[in-house]
């Protein structure tokens, strides 16, 4: 098993309840595989953590944008808060080491493990702010994703894909996009999509999210990149 005592010194974050942390990297699938274990899984954690982070972007946003409005600020704030930041910066911390998979699980590699890691992080951050309170788990936050929000500024990573690529295809295809859900994955409390969007009859890319909205707005992303729009 894991060692979560290294991930505590590498993050200067001491559990007063370990199980919490080790919790946090615990997933459904393991729990499957390990019922005498006497583990809880990470969903509930990720809900909380999810919450907390929203909150801490946000209140951060506002603080440093003093002139920008309500719809940059959500744009912005998607940036940072979207599956693809989240993943990074929890491979950054090395949170793959510690995670506890089914063997099935374990082999999945690309936009799966993304996902797990995503959800992981948010769970992170549930668990610190149940145990040490919410100005460390803002610290957590600020130390590890804040730093990413120049980098998007500066190469426009905020831009709001959807509404980019209606006016690219309004502009120079005088069609107007339309999107459709083709998949549905997990739990109605944890669920994937997987949206394509299309210009006419014609499907242009697919996209993949936690929400609807996440998955148009990937799918948007890549039709850019397909179109050489972007």
């Amino acid at each position: 098993m894991a060692d979560f005592n290294e991930f505590e010194e590498q993050n200067a974050v001491v559990f007063k309840n370990k199980a919490l942390l080790r919790q946090a990297f615990t997933h459904r699938s393991y729990i499957n595989e390990n019922k005498s274990a006497g583990l809880g899984h990470n969903e509930r954690l990720e809900f909380l953590g999810d919450a907390v982070l929203e909150l801490v972007v946000t209140e951060y946003l506002y603080g440093i944008y003093p002139d920008k409005t309500e719809g940059e600020l959500t744009s912005f704030r998607s940036a940072l808060v979207n599956t693809n930041t989240i993943s990074r910066v929890a491979g950054n911390l090395y949170m793959d080491d510690y995670l506890l998979l089914s063997r099935g699980e374990a082999k999945d590699t690309g936009r799966a493990r993304q996902y797990i890691l995503a959800n992981t992080f948010e769970a992170v951050i549930g668990a610190i702010y149940l145990d040490q309170g919410y100005a460390i788990a803002q610290s957590f936050i600020e130390k590890n994703l804040f730093p990413l929000q120049k980098e998007m500024v500066e190469m426009g990573l905020w831009q709001d894909s959807k509404s980019l690529f209606q006016e690219k295809a309004q502009d120079i295809a005088s069609v107007t996009p339309t999107y459709k859900t083709v998949k549905e994955t997990g739990p109605d409390h944890d669920k994937y999509f997987t949206v394509a969007v299309y210009l006419g009859s014609e499907m242009i890319a697919e996209g993949k999210g936690r929400s609807k909205q996440e998955a148009e707005q990937e799918a948007a992303r890549h039709a850019l990149e397909e179109k050489r729009w972007n």
